[in-house]
């Protein structure tokens, strides 16, 4: 299965990166960098929260909605700006995937790509309902029928060839709280702690792979 930074660097993560940054009215290279960081951080807390029963059990019946349906339509989606009912879609998915620690990511985020927070919040809602668009797709192509079957799919689209560090980087983004100590430490772990200036030897050679640089 194709991971979700895969799918970013495709033909069609391309078109949507570009019409998020159209609808956003924001930059497109910033606007990937955002997706980049910021997608494998929400499919690391669905699956977080698929690891309940209930937890997996919500996110199947949000998937009956979220079926794949929006990925053969982005064309109608970015055509004009994206409506408002796909922002509150988009605010109530994070809202529920994300909880308390939606303000922390952004700011994490924020720090990281120099957008405010304001505006990475405005990419992400409008990314969540194609993310979960994704999520639903890949379930039927699978053929989940079971909500414990919904890890399999999220541990896919994350990438089966995760570091510790890139695991340890989206545990520690989430636990962001926004007081400054977390998102300095976060700010440390993308950075790789090095001075060398090497991109790969930092996390962000791992994690956010080869979208803006040399693959």
């Amino acid at each position: 299965m194709a991971g979700i930074l895969d799918l970013l660097n495709s033909d069609i993560g391309k078109s949507i990166i570009s019409g998020i940054a159209g609808s956003t009215g924001q930059d497109a290279q910033k606007t990937g960098s955002v997706l980049t960081m910021a997608l494998p951080v929400l499919m690391k807390a669905m699956e977080r929260n698929a690891s309940t029963q209930e937890g997996a059990e919500g996110l199947m019946g949000a998937l009956k909605k979220h079926d794949g349906g929006i990925l053969d339509n982005l064309g109608d989606l970015f055509n004009g700006g994206v409506g408002e009912d796909v922002m509150n879609d988009g605010s109530k998915i994070l809202g529920h995937i994300l909880g308390e620690k939606e303000t922390g990511v952004e700011q994490v985020i924020s720090q990281k790509t120099n957008l405010d927070s304001g505006a990475v919040g405005s990419i992400l809602k409008t990314a969540a309902p194609i993310l979960m668009g994704v999520l639903g797709k890949q379930s039927q192509q699978q053929n989940v029928q079971q909500p414990s079957d919904l890890m399999g799919v999220l541990g896919g689209l994350l990438g089966g060839s995760k570091t510790k560090t890139e695991q340890g980087f989206l545990e520690k983004i989430l636990d962001a709280d926004g007081d400054g100590s977390i998102i300095d430490d976060v700010a440390g772990m993308v950075l790789g702690g090095s001075s060398s200036g090497q991109k790969s030897g930092g996390l962000l050679g791992g994690l956010l792979g080869g979208l803006f640089g040399k693959k």
